[in-house]
């Protein structure tokens, strides 16, 4: 492990229940939006920012899903050789505009029904937010060592 990154993401149903999500052009992987904070934002701005940048959708923040710090899970980025610590938030966040539109990031950007996930092709620690978010446990918080 070379480094450590605060990263955001967001959870956004629409009206109709369906999720947020995206399909990273790296992986294939389906993930909520999301993504690494810049200097000089906040977390909850990040996650803001990164819906809109990588979805075309406007959110607003309305709470906390969870916190997810586990040193045991790594995250290795393949473009740069980067191994960090898992370092995310995800807000839970209520759709105000835009339609789903993919970014240079991303394959796809589309709402779907939470029927469909466990087909989708997605990181474990992806799937249990994700669940953990359908499930309404607000927040989740890593337990204690």
């Amino acid at each position: 492990m070379n480094s450590l990154r605060p990263s955001a993401g967001a959870f956004v149903l629409d009206d109709p229940g369906r999720i947020l999500l995206i399909r990273r052009n790296d992986t294939g992987n389906w993930t909520m939006p999301g993504g690494a904070m810049e200097p000089g934002e906040s977390l909850t701005a990040c996650a803001v920012r990164e819906t809109f940048e990588e979805t075309g959708i406007t959110i607003e923040v309305t709470g906390l899903v969870g916190i997810w710090t586990d040193p045991r899970h790594r995250i290795e980025d393949t473009t740069n050789g980067e191994v960090r610590q898992e370092c995310s938030i995800i807000y839970a966040g209520r759709y105000l505009a835009g339609e789903p539109t993919p970014s240079a990031e991303n394959t796809h950007a589309e709402w779907l029904y939470p029927e469909v996930i466990p087909s989708l092709q997605m990181d474990r620690s992806q799937r249990s937010r994700i669940d953990w978010a359908l499930n309404r446990n607000f927040p989740h918080l890593d337990p204690n060592p």
